[in-house]
């Protein structure tokens, strides 16, 4: 859910799907030179790394320019973001102050990096995203999901709350 440069989205943007099809093209031989000279391993997790440091610095910027501060519900007004599209198909379960649960029934970033040829590295360039962009966002938002579309699951199961204080 991460690296996007305003928190909205004007007519004629490029939507989140089109961007990561586009990053995705330019990370693709990149990631492949480092697995033939770093390990499948090694390049993996410097991806996985890069990709989190981005999406906590994007989530910081879209913090910085939240009137009146962060909240949970602030934090769900931008979920169009990444629906736009039609990218993601979801189901919401719960949309209150301190929680947000929702399921995702389809998901056209999965889709994209399988016709890309990139399914294996799906997970590290989109759903790593999500819990790294809460850190950035407001540290007191945490995730918990036990299953992707992106790695074979039926469907991505988000869920989201709101604490009092940050770990």
């Amino acid at each position: 859910m991460a690296d996007e440069t305003s928190a909205s989205v004007t007519q004629g943007e490029l939507g989140v799907l089109a961007r990561r099809k586009i990053e995705a093209g330019i990370i693709a031989p990149i990631y492949r030179e480092m697995c033939a000279q770093l390990g499948e391993d090694k390049a993996q997790s410097i991806l996985d790394r890069a990709i989190r440091e981005a999406a906590i610095g994007a989530a910081q910027s879209f913090a910085g320019r939240t009137p009146g501060g962060t909240s949970l519900r602030s934090f769900q007004d931008l979920q169009h973001l990444w629906t736009q599209d039609d990218a993601l198909t979801i189901d919401v379960l719960k949309a209150t102050d301190t929680e947000f649960h929702y399921n995702v029934r389809r998901c056209r970033y999965a889709e994209t990096y399988r016709e890309m040829g990139l399914g294996s590295i799906g997970h590290l360039l989109s759903c790593n995203r999500d819990a790294a962009f809460c850190i950035g966002y407001d540290p007191r938002i945490k995730l918990e999901r036990t299953q992707t579309l992106m790695q074979g699951a039926s469907h991505c199961d988000f869920r989201y709350r709101l604490e009092d204080t940050p770990e």
